[in-house]
């Protein structure tokens, strides 16, 4: 937009006076976003620049196509952005030990086997269907105390009532529990199991 002599104070970055230099220079190519707002102005002058290079170059760009398109090879390794990945790539590593580390995960010194785990973990708890499950409320049964034995007497019958509500919550938990201990050794046999187990047998491997 500049003239190459105009535009020094523009490039001087360093400068105190740069942001009046900056905020002249929007108002004059009309950037419709204000100065403070430095992503949508930055995505802006992009799209700008972008436009006014392909401008001076149509003939150039005009028949080039996006990289995934370029034939079915791409289009295929797009749809399957893990094919090629790298479990050694340092980057892999301190993202699979992020996410473990987020949804409280065991460590584990293969990676590949931490990954499998956050995949069970999101496919059985966080799926939009598995929250929405988990959100619904729970409507308890009546239950007539009369029908539990306590197993002793406080002589007070008050107090037999409490107990006997006490113990039939605390075998709720219990089974609650055991729940979720079934649920933990599902989900560990799942990424550590061999695929030739067979439990007929009780032998693993071939």
């Amino acid at each position: 937009h500049y003239k190459i002599e105009d535009r020094g104070n523009l490039r001087n970055i360093h400068s105190d006076d740069w942001p009046k230099s900056f905020e002249k220079y929007m108002k004059d190519v009309n950037c419709p976003f204000k100065i403070q707002e430095r992503q949508e102005t930055v995505d802006w002058l992009l799209g700008l620049a972008v436009r006014l290079e392909y401008g001076d170059n149509a003939d150039k760009y005009k028949d080039s196509t996006p990289d995934g398109a370029k034939n079915a090879d791409n289009t295929a390794k797009n749809a399957e952005p893990l094919i090629n990945l790298d479990v050694n790539n340092p980057d892999f590593k301190a993202g699979v030990m992020a996410l473990a580390n987020l949804l409280q995960i065991q460590r584990h010194d293969d990676y590949l086997v931490m990954l499998k785990a956050i995949r069970i973990l999101v496919q059985e708890r966080l799926t939009q269907d598995a929250i929405a499950k988990a959100s619904q409320s729970k409507e308890g049964l009546p239950v007539a105390l009369e029908k539990h034995i306590l197993g002793f007497d406080t002589g007070d019958a008050v107090l037999n009532e409490a107990a006997q509500i006490l113990r039939l919550l605390h075998i709720e938990e219990l089974r609650e529990l055991q729940t979720k201990i079934n649920e933990a050794i599902v989900a560990v046999q799942a990424i550590i199991a061999d695929p030739k187990t067979d439990h007929r047998l009780g032998k693993v491997g071939r």
